[in-house]
Order: C-alpha cells, then structure tokens, then sequence
C-alpha cells in the first residue's frame, strides 16, 4: 500500500526565495470524496491518481498511475466542479523537499506550501517563509478548491 504524509502550510510570499523553473499544472476531479479520483496534466507528462481518506489529518492512501497525455485531456473534460490551475516550485530546505504551489484563476491569491514526510512524527524546520498549518483544514485539498474555490471564501 502506498501512504502520503503531507503537511501543509500558508506562505508568506514577502520572504520568499527567488522561484525558478515553475512547473505549470492543470488538474481536475473525476470524483472530489473519498477516494478522490484526479487527473493532472504537467507538462508533457499525465497521470491518475486514487487518494483515500485522510488519517490524523495528513496520512493517507495514494496511488498514482501514469496515463497517456491525449487521454488525460480528454477525462479532463469529464471532471467534476472546476479544474485547477497552478505552478508548483520545488524549493530544499534542510533536508526536505518544499513544493509550493501558485494558483490561478478562481484560486488565484492562494499559496500554499506542502511537505511530504516519510513518518508522521518526523521531524523538519520551518522555513522563514511558512505561516499557518491549514492541513487539518480541509478547504485546503485540491478536490475542496474544486468546488469551493478560493475567491469565494
């Protein structure tokens, strides 16, 4: 079984390093409930991903299969509630890997900062530039922004 643990944060985008090589994606729901059903598109690359429910907040399943592109465009135009749009960065910060991501469009304004963990207790720092932990929140979740997105909090 694959498990993600990931914990997520708020940004504040004033004591950011300088963002380089920004990944463009586009994501939609085939279902936004447990299990989430996603299609993303990144680049020239696609997949299909099966996430659970989640656990304490910040564990759960995840399974994620690369599709073939066209096919990914086309179950795009099946997805429920609005597709999301966002560059991702990737950022090191000793020793762990930040991916912040940027959206667009109906989300436009949120900048919300990830981190995956081998453990659940692991330990990291900080960086300068997180704020609040929302992963206990779950208007956060991509599938939430679907259908609520953020210019409508």
């Amino acid at each position: 079984m694959s498990l993600e643990i990931e914990r997520k944060f708020l940004v504040d985008t004033s004591k950011l390093p300088k963002l380089e090589n920004g990944k463009k994606m586009i994501q939609g729901y085939l279902q936004q409930r447990s299990p989430s059903i996603r299609i993303r598109v990144q680049d020239d690359a696609a997949f299909l991903t099966i996430k659970g429910d989640a656990k304490n907040n910040i564990t759960r399943t995840e399974f994620e299969y690369n599709i073939p592109i066209e096919d990914a465009k086309e179950l795009l135009k099946e997805c429920k509630g609005l597709l999301i749009s966002k560059t991702r960065y990737e950022i090191l910060h000793k020793g762990h890997l930040w991916e912040l991501d940027i959206f667009e469009n109906e989300n436009s304004g949120l900048i919300v900062a990830e981190i995956e963990l081998e453990d659940e207790n692991e330990e990291f720092v900080l960086p300068e530039w997180v704020t609040t932990e929302v992963s206990s929140d779950p208007r956060y979740t991509n599938a939430s922004l679907s259908e609520l997105p953020y210019s409508q909090w």
